[in-house]
């Protein structure tokens, strides 16, 4: 605003006294909101917080302490209670864990949820606790895992989709400065699933909220990926509601699937590198026809609706189809489509029509994905952004995450300077799996963010001593031809054949 009068007063003829005043005013604003201090400067106690007076925020606990719901022994913080109603029948519960001033590194971190849970991440906020962090997490505006909370209530499902996390950022980084004294001088969101989707509607809708974003396994396509677990629910289940196909075959299914393509990256080594590039099985050793088939429609996905679950993530390790596709006694997430979309938790999903009412979806809830591919705001604030997935996930298929970032790619031209994605093989949802699944994002977006070094590669490594490179998509991890496999600095970073 003061820019703008500053622009229009040669124009309007104001005096060149008052022009000179405003130069000064917008110079000494800036100074005061922008300038970094040395030094941490008092501010207001924590137990006062909840005195305070703000607009559709109530301060309900504040106190200083060492532990938090399922975490002792914590450097001392400020815990802050918060309940936003932004709109009414909006109610957004949110935390706050502010680091003492003599351990905290002066940035924030906001961190993500799971699924539809109404729980907040405290494990999460732990974490960045003890790395320095003043940090915050939200109830998505309401209670419970399930999807009922929607049932004619607009604005909760408004909450879950996208403004609980931007209300709990905002009042969160606000609490941080009157209870520090300061502004966080950089700000950091950091969540996977659920929380993977919290980070690109951020990204996408409140460009100004966070400087470094980490988002692993977005569930971002909402509309979507539901009609992709009704398709394969549907193609693993008989009429009756009994499993084609079990989980003991499904592991099987992965082990042919392994044998198969393995060696596809040159490199026989019990991992597939990108599992689009391998070529069907022979199952008819392991499976009836019946089977088979089931098992091929998942892989395929629906036609033109939503991709399908990936080769090798049938059923490895500690996780595969089984909790998503094969075990529940009805479609995963089906009340988007019956509470949500049609007001009717009793709605017949047998009679879904894919092409109508994916469209109707689009049109009525599209504000529940965060497909946006013009990224531009973000970029142009500085932003960066460091996307991951594994390449064996069972829930959110990596191919429709890759796919987005491939769409960004075709509407920004080339990313690298701002969005980088990195593909785990072998790796699960969020971690788990036979493959290389523990790395530091966190600390390579610090680094982008801070020091403009760019993430050329994150070391993964497996609970059995194997690291690897995970490398910025589309280039691969290639080993070098000497050396053990086990160990990633015998492996660098090539394009793919």
């Amino acid at each position: 605003m003061i820019q703008r009068i500053i622009d229009a007063a040669p124009r309007y003829g104001y005096e060149i006294l008052f022009w000179t005043m405003l130069v000064k005013m917008k110079a000494a604003i800036c100074a005061l909101l922008f300038a970094a201090p040395v030094a941490f400067a008092a501010g207001t106690p924590c137990e006062k917080l909840t005195q305070l007076v703000l607009p559709n925020i109530t301060v309900v606990g504040a106190a200083m302490t060492t532990s938090g719901p399922g975490a002792t022994s914590l450097p001392l913080f400020c815990r802050i209670q918060a309940v936003a109603h932004p709109v009414p029948d909006s109610e957004i519960g949110f935390e706050i864990w502010i680091p003492s001033a003599a351990t905290w590194n002066g940035k924030f971190q906001g961190v993500g949820n799971g699924g539809y849970s109404g729980a907040l991440g405290y494990a999460a906020m732990a974490r960045a606790l003890q790395y320095g962090y003043a940090t915050a997490s939200h109830n998505t505006g309401h209670q419970g895992d399930g999807l009922d909370f929607g049932k004619g209530h607009p604005e909760k499902i408004v909450d879950y989709a996208y403004r609980a996390v931007h209300v709990m950022t905002e009042n969160a980084k606000l609490l941080v400065r009157i209870h520090t004294g300061q502004h966080a001088a950089k700000s950091y969101f950091v969540g996977c699933s659920a929380g993977g989707h919290q980070a690109l509607s951020e990204a996408q809708r409140y460009p100004a909220d966070y400087d470094g974003i980490v988002a692993g396994a977005p569930a971002n396509n909402r509309t979507g990926q539901t009609l992709g677990f009704l398709w394969s629910w549907r193609a693993l289940h008989n009429d009756d509601g009994s499993p084609i196909v079990s989980t003991a075959k499904l592991a099987q299914v992965t082990k042919a699937v392994i044998e198969s393509c393995d060696a596809t990256d040159g490199l026989k080594d019990g991992l597939i590198d990108d599992p689009r590039r391998c070529a069907l099985p022979d199952l008819s050793s392991i499976l009836t026809q019946q089977e088979a088939e089931a098992v091929r429609k998942v892989w395929a996905g629906a036609p033109g609706v939503y991709t399908g679950w990936p080769m090798g993530s049938e059923n490895m390790g500690d996780q595969g189809w089984g909790q998503y596709l094969v075990n529940p006694k009805e479609p995963m997430r089906i009340g988007l489509y019956g509470t949500f979309l049609f007001g009717d938790p009793n709605w017949d999903w047998h009679t879904i029509d894919w092409e109508r009412d994916l469209a109707y979806a689009k049109e009525k809830l599209g504000y529940m994905n965060a497909v946006e591919s013009d990224l531009s705001p973000f970029r142009k604030r500085g932003g960066k952004l460091l996307m991951y997935s594994g390449w064996a996930d069972p829930v959110v298929p990596p191919q429709d995450v890759a796919a987005y970032y491939e769409n960004v790619s075709r509407t920004m031209g080339d990313t690298q300077e701002f969005f980088r994605l990195f593909m785990a093989p072998g790796m699960g949802h969020c971690g788990g799996g036979v493959g290389p699944n523990q790395f530091d994002a966190l600390t390579a977006l610090d680094q982008w963010v801070t020091q403009g070094v760019a993430p050329g590669k994150l070391i993964a490594a497996h609970k059995s001593g194997r690291t690897r490179p995970l490398c910025p998509y589309p280039l691969v991890s290639r080993y070098g031809g000497s050396g053990s496999i086990e160990d990633a600095a015998n492996f660098a970073c090539a394009k793919a054949p």
